[in-house]
């Protein structure tokens, strides 16, 4: 898979690059950490522009985001698992993972699921059951991905010729800095309940005062 991307992207560049990240975003097992840096790479070799392969990355992050929104959002959850779970290679393993985020963190998912290896994937999913709008999705989904595809395809761009040993250089920090977001996010989380929880104790009349 990995020779195959590289020469595909090598070959066909912007239109590569789209192709391949709308195809992971929708669900199809093609790993960003592949395809990204190579246009990176090839932005260090002017080949391609850096700003262009982030952009376009980005785009296709959002059309393939938005092609398993909609797809869970029309039919449900279960109805694309059994249709297009095969080719798409969505397992309820998948989805079971993506829901739980998703139920833990709501619309921040969207975004911090950007960040993450396997969520990244499959979050669209219980982001259209939930029938979360459009315009909130596709803004947590933007935000989430520039800064994901710019890292990537500034690791790149610094590789340069050495593009073939990015997925190697990244892979050991991916679940590491992505287990770090998690948990501060699960922090920030923790402490805005216990601040909601106080506030709604301040602002409730007690009983002597009605």
């Amino acid at each position: 898979m990995t020779q195959w991307l590289i020469s595909l992207v090598g070959t066909w560049g912007y239109p590569a690059i789209f192709v391949t990240m709308t195809g992971e975003s929708a669900g199809l097992p093609i790993s960003s950490e592949i395809v990204v840096p190579l246009g990176g790479a090839l932005a260090s070799q002017a080949k391609l522009n850096i700003i262009l392969v982030v952009l376009v990355s980005s785009l296709a992050n959002l059309t393939g985001s938005l092609v398993a929104f909609w797809l869970t959002r029309r039919f449900g959850e279960r109805a694309v698992l059994s249709r297009f779970g095969r080719w798409m290679g969505l397992s309820r393993g998948h989805l079971r993972l993506a829901n739980r985020f998703f139920e833990r963190f709501g619309l921040w998912a969207v975004f911090v699921g950007r960040l993450l290896p396997i969520v990244r994937t499959y979050i669209s999913f219980p982001a259209g059951v939930s029938r979360m709008g459009y315009v909130w999705f596709t803004i947590a989904t933007m935000a989430g991905a520039i800064p994901w595809n710019f890292a990537l395809a500034y690791a790149g761009y610094k590789l340069g010729q050495h593009y073939e040993t990015v997925a190697a250089t990244l892979t050991p920090f991916v679940i590491p800095i992505a287990i770090g977001v998690v948990i501060l996010l699960a922090v920030a989380w923790w402490f805005g309940r216990k601040l909601g929880e106080e506030e709604e104790k301040i602002l409730t009349p007690k009983p002597t005062e009605l």
